[in-house]
């Protein structure tokens, strides 16, 4: 399975305003819209964090498109909202038809469940003591980057790498309590030579039943992740029990 990391960053829309507070902005006073500006991905397992630019490489859109073609599943934090959406945009835009289809886990989602005092990707990660944003201007950063400011690049291009880097660790957290995560062992899973559906270790073992309305199975625990799962076949189908 071929697991992609993604993060984008985008600037912010120029509009004429006649206030600051509860401004409806109509169409006609956008002198120019929100776009992306860079994006950074890892593949799973892998050291390198890619990244691509608008101010960089005028390949970035192709760069990007490649790898996502690769992918089988993209993890994002609040990407399924936001970042998928805006990329899609951004090839419809610009002449691409769709990357090959892969499937999407937001981490979000899951954070959103667990009960922290903020959901936000760095509260998450400095709670699992995996890391922290990159510091950086605030929104002064996203004008120099317009402005093209050589220290406003080299931070962005920072700041963006980090929060892939980040996801990825934050993925590995909380890879058991991903109750929608895509099946790894769909095509091959066999209870004879067991691996876990979540993260691919071999280290599983046995342990109890898993009853439900359709039958009894097998019940298996990833020792590498701590993830559960059943066998994929019945031990006892609901008519036998009858």
């Amino acid at each position: 399975m071929n697991i992609l990391t993604i993060d984008i960053e985008t600037c912010p829309n120029t509009v004429y305003s006649w206030g600051l507070f509860k401004q409806n902005i109509s169409i006609n006073q956008i002198i120019e819209p929100s776009k992306m500006i860079c994006w950074a991905a890892k593949k799973y397992g892998e050291k390198e964090v890619i990244f691509g630019a608008e101010w960089e490489r005028k390949d970035y859109l192709k760069r990007l498109w490649k790898l996502l073609d690769w992918a089988d599943v993209v993890i994002g934090y609040n990407h399924d909202k936001f970042d998928m959406p805006r990329i899609d945009g951004e090839f419809l835009r610009n002449g691409f038809t769709p990357p090959s289809p892969y499937q999407t886990v937001d981490l979000l989602k899951t954070v959103r469940k667990l009960g922290f005092v903020s959901n936000k990707l760095d509260y998450a990660s400095q709670q699992l003591e995996i890391g922290a944003k990159v510091e950086h201007a605030g929104f002064q950063l996203w004008v120099d980057v317009e402005h093209r400011k050589a220290k406003a690049l080299a931070m962005m291009e920072k700041y963006n790498r980090q929060d892939v880097v980040l996801t990825e660790k934050l993925y590995d957290q909380l890879l058991p309590w991903i109750k929608t995560h895509p099946n790894r062992n769909l095509f091959c899973f066999d209870d004879e030579n067991l691996t876990c559906y979540k993260c691919g270790s071999s280290d599983v073992i046995r342990k109890g039943y898993r009853y439900t309305n359709a039958g009894v199975y097998k019940r298996y625990l990833c020792k590498s992740c701590g993830a559960w799962q059943k066998g994929k076949h019945a031990e006892k189908t609901a008519e036998l029990r009858q």
